[in-house]
């Protein structure tokens, strides 16, 4: 069985903008407030933070409750692992998520700088120079049979894209918009060179796009 490259859930505004301007320590996503854009998610009952009962079914809740599933590994940008550029100053800094991060599987940090992994509960953080196949091969055998999710931020998605390495993707398109910041597309009509593209509307306003190889 051949194990899929997968982005899942990405989520970018109406004009295409998977964050905005002036990430920061304070503001991981820049300008771009995280609670518009992923309100989708945080509103159904498979939500992982939800600290209330109930919450909303149907599609937006399968997709949110699908994140994990057949996923043996992750690959990331430095940018989604911390606000840090250039040479680690320290190995204080070691995610956004605290001591338990929500990935349960191993992940590899695409990164010119790189530093020695760690391990926060069952995850384990690798840091690695390599191109996109390269680091695919690398979290493929992690894996272990199972795929292998995507995670961002938009400029790692794109270079997988550029070198032929996703098979699907799924890309929330909110209803907020940024203006400006780091633009997965113009169109998502951009991909059908190289993707089926189906289209859902939810109604919490968010449509889903779903793609999958030709």
């Amino acid at each position: 069985m051949s194990q899929l490259l997968r982005v899942q859930n990405f989520v970018v505004s109406q004009d295409g903008f998977g964050a905005g301007e002036g990430q920061s320590l304070e503001r991981p996503f820049g300008h771009a407030d995280p609670g518009e854009m992923f309100a989708w998610a945080g509103a159904t009952a498979s939500w992982p933070n939800r600290t209330d009962p109930g919450g909303s079914r149907g599609l937006d809740d399968y997709f949110t409750r699908d994140f994990a599933h057949n996923i043996g590994a992750e690959i990331m940008g430095r940018n989604k692992f911390g606000p840090q550029r250039g040479p680690w100053q320290d190995h204080d800094w070691r995610g956004w998520w605290g001591e338990e991060p929500p990935f349960h599987t191993p992940v590899f940090v695409m990164t010119h700088h790189e530093r020695p992994s760690f391990t926060l509960s069952d995850t384990t953080f690798h840091f690695t120079g390599g191109d996109p196949a390269a680091v695919l091969e690398q979290a493929r055998e992690a894996a272990r049979g199972r795929d292998v999710r995507l995670g961002g931020g938009v400029t790692t998605i794109r270079q997988f894209l550029d070198a032929g390495l996703v098979d699907t993707l799924h890309v929330v398109v909110s209803p907020v918009r940024l203006g400006s910041g780091v633009r997965l597309w113009e169109s998502p009509d951009q991909l059908l060179d190289r993707f089926h593209h189906e289209a859902v509307p939810s109604p919490s306003g968010v449509t889903h796009h779903l793609f999958w190889r030709r």
